[in-house]
């Protein structure tokens, strides 16, 4: 019987092409459901979020975002927690739109 041959690392996932502007960098987080994506740049203080492929920028302002859920409904609201608590994403400054 042949040895088996030992296992190769796991490759990292590709996460895709950006789809936030490019000038705030990686992000410190991100992810999406239910057809909403974020993106959150702590440096920048900036969210992103996509919406049926319309990316909008707001300024997170002091929030240190850390999760995310959305909201049940037809508003697909998102709500973002973190140390100072939960905030909605319709709360935040709206910077204009993305790319």
């Amino acid at each position: 019987m042949k040895p088996m041959t030992p296992m190769k690392p796991m490759e990292p996932m590709d996460p895709g092409p950006a789809w936030w502007p490019e000038e705030l960098g990686q992000p410190a987080s991100s992810g999406g459901q239910d057809g909403v994506q974020y993106a959150f740049f702590p440096d920048a203080r900036r969210l992103a979020i996509r919406r049926d492929g319309r990316v909008t920028v707001y300024d997170s302002g002091q929030h240190r975002i850390s999760g995310v859920a959305q909201r049940q409904g037809g508003s697909r609201a998102v709500v973002f927690s973190g140390a100072e608590g939960e905030v909605a994403a319709e709360d935040l400054r709206e910077i204009g739109p993305g790319c």
